[in-house]
């Protein structure tokens, strides 16, 4: 019996072949070496002095306490590392004195490439490969809303280097768009997904990318218990207490479904306050001895007036402050969560 002659190779499929096999060199699948891209990846905060420096010791503290905790990454700088207030060569300093401490440590290290321009940004993303990140991360272009510019952009940051890219998705960053950029763009595998309700999304993404785009959550990991349930690779909430949620997830995955709820319900109090006061997060790392102090930076611009919605609703209104007796709270609260801290 004859066999069917086999349709020859066209173009566009020896193309997808190529971009295939560069994908499993970027994403680290064929280099059983690579720290895995899976679990916490806490957004870290960043550590001044009293005299508003960047305080490079307590940085990296904070990748050792990390460490300490069995968290499984480490992510500086983006907005709760208020990466706008740095300066270039303070973002430079920091991604160094970061990744050469994170290299002799277990957390994979992912570096903040995003800028103000598309050139300081490969920039970024060249200097992280170059001092051995895991792995950079990147906000679309602030103000930017045409999705051609924004794939653009995603595209130069994926094309500088061999590292796999997470995409900080913001703002109305859509399903589409970030499809259309996964599939143009090798090292795009990975997405922190803040743009719209993530649980809502995830489904799209699974089906969009036959389960190959990997999900990662923001929000401070408040809904965790049901991402882990819907097979999310991980969240990057705050930096204070994610050994809690370190230990949530290793129990989740290895089985202990029942055991991971009651140590997340530990954090869930601590969301709430951190979700108050901004500044909780830096303080809680003061009062757990990783920081030196816990003042943040004033941003370089204004922020703009409140609409006269929020004044009724309660929302985009400026965070409360933490004062005395928010920080006693803070404190007791702290107390009761030292049987469940790791580090």
């Amino acid at each position: 019996m004859r066999m069917p002659e086999r349709e020859p190779l066209r173009r566009r499929d020896l193309l997808f072949m190529g971009a295939a096999g560069l994908v499993l060199s970027y994403t680290g699948r064929a280099d059983p070496g690579a720290k895995p891209l899976r679990g916490i990846f806490p957004i870290t905060q960043t550590p001044f002095t009293a005299s508003n420096r960047l305080d490079i010791d307590s940085l990296v503290e904070e990748v050792r306490f990390i460490d300490r905790g069995g968290v499984h990454g480490f992510v500086w700088p983006q907005n709760a590392s208020e990466w706008q207030t740095l300066s270039d060569a303070e973002r430079l300093e920091g991604a160094e004195a970061i990744a050469s401490t994170g290299k002799k440590l277990k957390p994979a290290i992912v570096i903040g490439v995003q800028a103000a321009d598309t050139a300081t940004a490969v920039r970024y993303a060249k200097h992280a490969e170059k001092i051995g990140a895991d792995a950079i991360i990147s906000l679309p272009p602030a103000n930017q809303t045409d999705e051609a510019a924004i794939q653009e952009y995603f595209r130069q940051i994926g094309g500088a280097t061999g590292l796999p890219l997470f995409l900080q998705a913001v703002g109305n960053l859509s399903v589409d768009c970030i499809l259309s950029m996964y599939k143009a763009i090798p090292t795009l595998r990975y997405v922190k997904d803040e743009a719209g309700q993530p649980l809502a999304r995830f489904a799209s993404f699974q089906s969009g990318s036959h389960g190959e785009l990997k999900i990662f959550s923001g929000g401070h990991g408040r809904t965790l218990i049901e991402e882990m349930m819907r097979g999310f690779s991980g969240s990057m909430p705050a930096a204070s207490f994610a050994d809690i949620y370190a230990s949530a997830w290793d129990l989740w995955q290895s089985g202990k479904q029942k055991e991971a709820i009651e140590e997340f319900g530990a954090a869930a109090i601590l969301i709430q306050e951190i979700g108050v006061y901004p500044e909780a997060m830096k303080y809680i790392l003061y009062c757990r001895g990783v920081f030196k102090t816990y003042q943040s930076r004033p941003a370089r611009t204004a922020p703009p007036p409140p609409d006269p919605r929020a004044l009724a609703t309660g929302r985009g209104l400026p965070p409360a402050v933490l004062d005395e007796k928010s920080q006693k709270v803070l404190r007791d609260m702290l107390d009761l969560m030292k049987p469940y801290f790791k580090a």
